[in-house]
């Protein structure tokens, strides 16, 4: 119940992602099973051989959650439930922060979505050999962040 929950909610702040009026979408409620992005497992493209701009709003919420993974694997942590936490309270800001539009939206989201779902992975893991491999991906994910967008 929980997960139908949150993947509810995670699903509600994609689609929403954009726009920034307070005014309810007219369109029905759907569940992250029924909403698809067109874009999901397309590789990310980059823009005329550049990278795409992310808007200024967003960029904090992804350096900072960058930064908690980088702090988490210097010191060798292993609390990985309180990362998966954090990590997931700054996508929130992020979601909340999008108002990019177009092209680039679409391609963040080639990379937001696989990584929204890394950070579910991690809350799940019941050991920290699990959450080691979880880790390197969501830190490889950064490394891709990095080499689509800036």
């Amino acid at each position: 119940m929980i997960k139908s929950i949150t993947v509810l909610a995670i699903s509600l702040a994609l689609f929403s992602c954009g726009n920034t009026s307070n005014e309810k979408p007219k369109e029905q409620t759907i569940t992250h099973e029924e909403h698809q992005h067109e874009n999901e497992t397309q590789t990310i493209q980059l823009i005329n051989g550049e990278k795409w701009v992310v808007n200024e709003e967003m960029k904090p919420h992804i350096l900072e959650a960058e930064n908690i993974l980088n702090d988490y694997i210097k010191n060798n942590l292993s609390n990985y439930k309180t990362l998966a936490e954090q990590l997931k309270a700054k996508n929130s800001g992020l979601i909340k922060s999008c108002t990019m539009k177009g092209e680039s939206h679409d391609e963040l989201h080639k990379w937001l979505h696989p990584h929204v779902q890394l950070i579910e992975t991690l809350e799940k893991c019941t050991n920290n050999d699990e959450a080691a491999k979880v880790i390197e991906q969501l830190n490889a994910s950064f490394e891709t962040y990095h080499q689509y967008f800036q």
